[in-house]
């Protein structure tokens, strides 16, 4: 009750502003052609007593000299900003935050729960836990308003995603940290979907390369630096362009792209399985989410010689160190 309040004084605010804004123009304008014809009259008499004093005159002189330079500057740099800004209204960009400070994380939730309402928002993410779970995060509001959500997370089982995590080497960043943080996302969106809502999870097993999340016509996006962490990384904003040529439409058609893909398995929230179907929809095979990589590929393994898989047996090494087994 209270947030949708806040966003209804703040569009009151908008639109209050915009008339303020037009009002003061028309003064301005009034009170100029008022006082132009005092002003003609004095800058006249100032001129004829200037006009016969050398240093008063050269002085005149190079303050309009330095004036002129200022604002043929200025005109210039207006001209190379404005079309700076043409080519980014036609790439579809709207925002940009090189970095999330306490202002600018607070104006990104804003505009997220602006647009989101109502919808059904797309996301990719790494373990979706800073924008699902985190009740500070960019949709810990949003997912209570949006008709339904499509939402890609890394599969934290997967060899790819293992390794990319062991080899970042952080003391807070582990892999049961990781597993654990994806767990929890997914109990969102189960709790989400009991609610009634058109929730559907797709686990990908390749490294993270961006956090994207769509809201209508409009994208966030942010890349995930192999070295860096992704809060730190600068956010962009895409809007949707009508003639189909910004940035916000190829990163739209790469969403899609890899939300049709046959290779990355849909989550059964009921029965905790990754079902894998091909482009229409077929069902190809199931497997049980949590499997572990070394695992799963042993059981392919059995399952290519037609033999059922049975668990690892150590090996005895009988021979004496230093000696290699024929």
């Amino acid at each position: 009750m209270f947030h949708e309040c806040s966003l209804t004084v703040r569009a009151l605010l908008r639109d209050v502003a915009g008339s303020l804004y037009h009002i003061v123009v028309a003064l301005l304008s009034a009170g100029i052609a008022l006082l132009l014809p005092t002003g003609a009259t004095r800058f006249l008499a100032f001129w004829s007593r200037v006009e016969h004093d050398k240093l008063s005159l050269i002085a005149v002189e190079m303050t309009v000299a330095v004036l002129l330079i200022l604002g043929l500057n200025y005109l210039r740099r207006s001209i190379s900003d404005h079309a700076l800004a043409s080519v980014a209204t036609g790439a579809g960009l709207v925002s940009y935050f090189p970095r999330r400070a306490r202002g600018a994380q607070q104006r990104i939730k804003q505009l997220k729960e602006e647009h989101g309402a109502g919808r059904t928002i797309m996301v990719i993410g790494s373990s979706g836990y800073s924008t699902l779970v985190d009740q500070v995060g960019d949709l810990s509001s949003v997912l209570d308003k949006c008709l339904g959500a499509k939402i890609l997370l890394v599969n934290p089982y997967s060899y790819d995603a293992a390794t990319r995590i062991q080899a970042i080497s952080h003391p807070e960043h582990t892999l049961a940290t990781f597993r654990e943080e994806v767990r929890q996302s997914i109990e969102l969106l189960k709790r989400l979907k009991a609610m009634g809502k058109a929730i559907n999870l797709k686990l990908y097993a390749d490294p993270p390369l961006v956090k994207m999340v769509i809201l209508g016509d409009y994208l966030w996006l942010q890349h995930y630096h192999a070295a860096l962490d992704v809060q730190t990384m600068p956010e962009y904003v895409l809007r949707h362009n009508p003639k189909d040529h910004g940035f916000y439409t190829l990163y739209a058609h790469y969403f899609s792209l890899r939300w049709e893909s046959p290779e990355i398995p849909e989550y059964d929230f009921e029965t905790n399985e990754l079902v894998y179907r091909t482009k229409l929809g077929n069902e190809i095979r199931r497997e049980h989410y949590g499997i572990s990589p070394a695992t799963k590929e042993i059981a392919v393994t059995a399952e290519a010689i037609n033999l059922p898989a049975q668990p690892v047996q150590p090996i005895k090494n009988d021979t004496a160190p230093g000696t290699i087994a024929a």
